[in-house]
């Protein structure tokens, strides 16, 4: 089939015709990913791990969580160079959202054998993360600048769907697990990623396929290493990076240097995923042991459904922030830059913590406080969702130049990887009696919480001497350039939530 150029595809000043497909992809494969995921950390320790101490069962269904988050969030630099340089966004959505399928349906056919469903796992972590940076990146594709002004709108769609689905999984798939078993509880998420992949399918002939452009062999890692041989071995006049310019150009090392700016700021964002990531795992082990009756016409919801909550509080929460809090601060002459809210962020995080810590120590003691105590921790962390990845991802658009863009959306989904690798390493040594094997209970979450505290501290000192330098498109236009054939397209999470 012959691809279509984006002159032959797009309407004038219209919005393009592949939008509700890839709206309606979004919403179906959002549903499977997180009513999948809705039910892991319960349904590990039942299934797999009950017959060991509740300790270890939990610390073995934590690390198999938190190993999965490390492969979903590493996978999307695998996704963006198999894309960019090999096949094109649509190739590797399509054959990416066929193997995920496979994966799904694997979950529920080897809901009993622990080998095959981790199989399930490692498929779905792999394909999931493949197509996460090409999904929101071709909703830019379908846009030029006739109807450039649509974009925002359909954006503002496109996570409402990412919303949508995992909200209603979130709330769904647990009772089919709670009614049904484990089986079906799977198996729905994997008919909803079938249907996701044939919604997909169905707009081919609407999209902008936008082809590979071939190896780029003058990429972040060569330009860098280049720049540290010369560090080390000079043998021209001038600075490591000077050099640099003399090789690849002002505007190609300028860009360089500016992705490394911004890891001096995502040096700090790790703990914040690995404190966030929790809240799919520990946070809903710790559920089990609590009251969940809200005492709200007698409605009582199962330990896997308190997840809801966070999608909630965000939704809430981004408008009362943009709209208020932030308009509040300046009004009272506060000055709220970016660094200063991540930075804040932390601090709001680890207040999160102090609350699941002190709840656990309740836990600890036999008792079984009520869960509306979790929800205030959950009404927190996302508060400091909205300061610490929002506004991250927003630092990272403005600081990085039009080049970059896409390569910061890999290492943006990196620092999660790290901060859930972290989380792994950790529940494996309690598993196996290793040294964090002292901290259990409520000691767990009070080291994390002192872990990031820790963190906030050491970027009260560093953020101040981070310099910044903002790339903003309208300089891009201004200077006659295509950003659309320069792939500026909004970077956004791939899902609010997460």
């Amino acid at each position: 089939m012959q691809e279509k150029t984006a002159a032959q595809s797009r309407s004038i000043g219209k919005i393009p015709r592949a939008v509700p497909f890839i709206i309606g992809n979004e919403f179906a494969e959002r549903f499977s990913f997180y009513g999948m995921r809705s039910i892991l950390a319960v349904f590990l320790v039942h299934q797999f791990f009950s017959h060991e101490n509740s300790v270890e069962a939990n610390a073995h269904s934590n690390s198999i969580n938190h190993m999965f988050s490390t492969l979903v969030y590493a996978t999307p630099l695998l996704g963006a160079i198999l894309a960019d340089w090999f096949f094109g966004k649509y190739r590797v959505i399509l054959i990416g959202s066929l193997i995920y399928t496979i994966g799904h349906f694997l979950l529920s056919m080897f809901d009993t054998n622990l080998a095959g469903f981790q199989t399930g796992l490692i498929i779905i972590a792999f394909s999931a993360g493949a197509i996460k940076s090409c999904v929101s990146a071709n909703v830019g594709d379908q846009f030029d600048h006739s109807n450039q002004h649509l974009m925002s709108t359909i954006y503002s769609w496109f996570y409402f769907s990412i919303n949508a689905g995992s909200m209603v999984s979130l709330f769904l798939i647990p009772l089919i697990y709670d009614k049904f078993g484990a089986a079906w509880a799977f198996g729905v998420p994997g008919i909803l990623m079938a249907l996701a992949t044939l919604i997909f399918f169905s707009g081919s002939k609407s999209y902008v396929k936008l082809p590979a452009k071939g190896i780029n062999k003058d990429n972040f890692v060569s330009v860098s290493f280049y720049a540290l041989m010369c560090k080390l071995s000079p043998k021209a006049p001038g600075t490591a990076w000077e050099q640099a310019e003399a090789k690849y150009g002002y505007d190609k090392v300028d860009g360089i240097k500016a992705v490394w700016r911004i890891m001096a700021v995502f040096a700090f964002i790790p703990v914040f995923w690995s404190l966030w990531d929790m809240n799919s795992a520990e946070w809903v082990l710790q559920s089990v042991h609590l009251d969940l009756n809200l005492g709200v016409f007698g409605w009582k919801i199962l330990p896997s459904q308190i997840q809801t909550v966070n999608a909630v509080f965000l939704l809430a929460m981004i408008p009362l922030f943009n709209f208020f809090l932030y308009p509040l601060a300046t009004k009272l002459g506060l000055k709220l830059t970016p660094l200063r809210k991540i930075g804040f962020g932390l601090l709001v995080t680890a207040g999160s913590f102090l609350i699941i810590a002190l709840l656990q120590e309740k836990v600890d003691k036999g008792l079984h406080p009520s869960v509306w105590w979790q929800i205030f921790a959950y009404a927190i962390l996302s508060a400091g969702e909205v300061l610490v990845s929002l506004v991250g991802l927003e630092y990272a658009y403005t600081q990085s130049p039009v080049s970059m863009k896409s390569t910061m959306t890999a290492i943006w989904y990196f620092t999660y990887s790290v901060g859930s690798f972290f989380n792994t390493i950790v529940n494996n040594s309690i598993a196996n009696h290793g040294y964090f094997a002292r901290f259990t209970g409520a000691s767990f979450f009070w080291l994390f919480t002192g872990i990031c505290l820790g963190f906030f501290v050491v970027f009260l000192f560093v953020s101040p001497r981070l310099k910044e330098k903002a790339y903003l498109v309208d300089e891009v236009l201004a200077k006659g350039l295509d950003i659309h054939d320069d792939k500026v397209t909004p970077i956004h999470p791939d899902n609010p939530i997460v």
